[in-house]
């Protein structure tokens, strides 16, 4: 993994800290924000190293953030430090859902609810359109993972191909393609 030296190791205490901000800010879009916390703001991370690891955190079962708190909180202070970007991402979101979840039960049929269900829907869009170009923007000077992303995309945005085989297929030939390139 790349590291720049204005990169900060976090303690696990700010570990815990950063991602019950994180996990309390951030929902529906937590991946854009992550990375806002993670490289811009906290400079745990550079761009690169947070694509790299990012990528990574897509291949393992679970949610891509959660794995993220995980993978961090894993190489900056070991098991202690999963641990604390776990809790520390769902503790407080945990909490906040379950009382949205009795808010909600009681005001579902209300027509104002809906309406401000797509207005969040439309928010969530956004944030994830603004995502996808953050994290292609390093991939700009790798012209070849910038082409597996795009073909990745196409297969599943476009064709509709389902994500599992789609990853399948083009895993391999991006790991070949940057074993060739890095020679």
């Amino acid at each position: 993994m790349h590291q720049h030296d204005d990169t900060h190791r976090p303690t696990i205490a700010e570990i815990f800290i950063g991602f019950l901000t994180l996990g309390l800010t951030a929902f529906g879009g937590a991946l854009p924000l992550a990375r806002r916390e993670i490289v811009e703001r906290r400079k745990w991370l550079d761009a690169d190293a947070f694509t790299d690891l990012l990528g990574l955190c897509q291949f393992l079962p679970g949610g891509n953030v959660i794995n993220l708190s995980v993978a961090i909180g894993m190489r900056f202070r070991g098991l202690p430090g999963a641990l604390a970007g776990l809790l520390g991402l769902i503790v407080g979101p945990s909490l906040v859902v379950i009382g949205l979840g009795v808010i909600y039960q009681r005001t579902h049929q209300d027509p104002r609810v809906a309406h401000l269900f797509a207005g969040l829907a439309a928010a969530a869009a956004g944030l994830l359109v603004a995502m996808s170009v953050k994290l292609m923007w390093p991939l700009r000077k790798k012209p070849e993972a910038a082409a597996v992303a795009l073909v990745m995309f196409a297969a599943v945005a476009l064709l509709r191909t389902p994500l599992l085989p789609s990853m399948l297929v083009l895993t391999p030939i991006s790991v070949l393609v940057a074993w060739k390139v890095r020679r």
